[in-house]
């Protein structure tokens, strides 16, 4: 996993050690490599270096301010798909000129937002949400930009629940239906159609289902073209997979020359939205071991992390490696072992059948939990969320405070009847 180092046993996030920072911060706690993420976002520009190409990070992978901001620096776009999400990346200094809004609930006051900042994009995802756009767009005396996300009935190879792009998902316009709809649009002088649009989901290690998706588009744009419309832009969204287990590298560089022979002669803005593929492995999740049950059939190492923290593996089935920081304590047992949390609920199981070393006071490191890790953690049986620290110039930074209960309460206790 890049940014992390195993030396004589002991773990280091770019030189600094994880037992350090479990010390300072306390557990369980998200850490961030700087490094990694910077090794990433390189790899996606040098990839696309010779296209007109903008890189919208997909902001839903994980929205800590600092990490945004880090992004923003790098001269990022962004994927959002929420208003909240939106006000996140303008806080943390993002470009609102380099943002696209997707989703298929905006509602009124988010579409006034992105109207007022002056976003890129407005990928629209149904006919009723154009309406609307086009209303307020009128309302507001300004001409909104659009795209529209096509679902180009396509199946990919990952989890039903992240597959994005077939007629039965939520996603998107019949791709039937997206000529005419974008002629309609056209004709509006409060719209202005300046790309087309689509996500087939995420998690892909296979380039195929992207390339048929970029012809699928290009043959809409040319369909356009000959009723004098032209298409600006083309977003392919994002879901490169990651190596989490087993699974092939995504070869973002191969990809690349695909989609840049297919887009040879024309004046396109490519835009790609790799959320997972930049934070993801630059990520790990720390916790110790409260205590060891053994047992038949199976052992128990319970953590002080849970699904609350960490819903990846309860909600997807995800693989996570998991490593011990640190030589093996006397007495420590090679199990295999069950990595499970304190929360209420058998789905509260990190990792399963793992042949580790352990026993009770153990640090573990979660590996590749940057994305889809802390952004979806909630308050379930009343836990607070964790810490999150990033890593930079050898230094550890903390950038999101540990909550406390009363962070909670206080939405609460000035409604409480006694």
């Amino acid at each position: 996993m890049t940014g992390i180092r195993l030396d004589k046993g002991e773990a280091f996030v770019d030189g600094v050690r994880l037992t350090e920072i479990a010390d300072r911060f306390g557990t369980p706690t998200h850490v961030y490599s700087r490094l990694s993420i910077e090794s990433q976002v390189d790899a996606v520009r040098l990839a696309f270096q010779e296209m007109r190409h903008l890189l919208c990070y997909s902001v839903k992978a994980n929205d800590n301010l600092s990490l945004i901001a880090l992004l923003a620096d790098e001269g990022a776009g962004f994927d959002v798909v929420s208003g909240n999400e939106l006000e996140c990346v303008l806080r943390a200094g993002g470009d609102a000129s380099k943002v696209v809004f997707s989703g298929v609930g905006k509602q009124a006051e988010e579409l006034d937002f992105a109207l007022r900042e002056g976003i890129l994009s407005i990928n629209v995802e149904s006919i009723d949400e154009l309406e609307l756009l086009e209303e307020r767009a009128g309302l507001a005396g300004v001409t909104a930009p659009v795209s529209l996300r096509v679902n180009p009935n396509i199946a990919v190879d990952t989890h039903p629940y992240i597959a994005t792009g077939l007629k039965s998902s939520k996603f998107g316009i019949p791709i039937e239906a997206a000529p005419a709809l974008v002629a309609d649009a056209s004709r509006s002088a409060h719209l202005q159609v300046i790309g087309l649009a689509c996500h087939l989901g995420s998690q892909l290690t296979n380039m195929e289902p992207l390339d048929t998706a970029c012809e699928q588009l290009l043959g809409i744009a040319n369909s356009l073209q000959e009723k004098g419309i032209e298409i600006g832009m083309i977003d392919l969204g994002g879901g490169f997979g990651v190596r989490y287990e087993n699974e092939p590298e995504f070869d973002v560089a191969a990809y690349a020359r695909t989609i840049k022979r297919r887009l040879a002669g024309r004046d396109i803005l490519l835009v790609t939205e790799p959320g997972r593929f930049l934070i993801a492995s630059a990520g790990v999740l720390l916790t110790r071991v409260i205590r060891t049950k053994p047992g038949e059939p199976r052992h128990f190492a319970v953590v002080d992390a849970g699904m609350n923290d960490f819903i990846r593996p309860s909600l997807y089935q995800a693989y996570h490696a998991v490593g011990r920081d640190g030589p093996p304590a006397a007495g420590a047992s090679p199990g295999p072992w069950d990595i499970v949390g304190p929360v209420c609920e058998t789905a509260d199981t990190l990792a399963s059948q793992r042949e580790l070393e352990i026993t009770k006071g153990d640090l573990l490191f979660i590996e590749s939990c940057g994305a889809y890790g802390s952004v979806m953690s909630s308050n379930y049986n009343a836990r607070d969320r964790a810490a999150e620290v990033l890593v930079e110039d050898g230094t550890a930074r903390l950038i999101r405070r540990r909550e406390c209960l009363n962070d909670r309460l206080a939405l609460e206790t000035p409604y409480l009847r006694l």
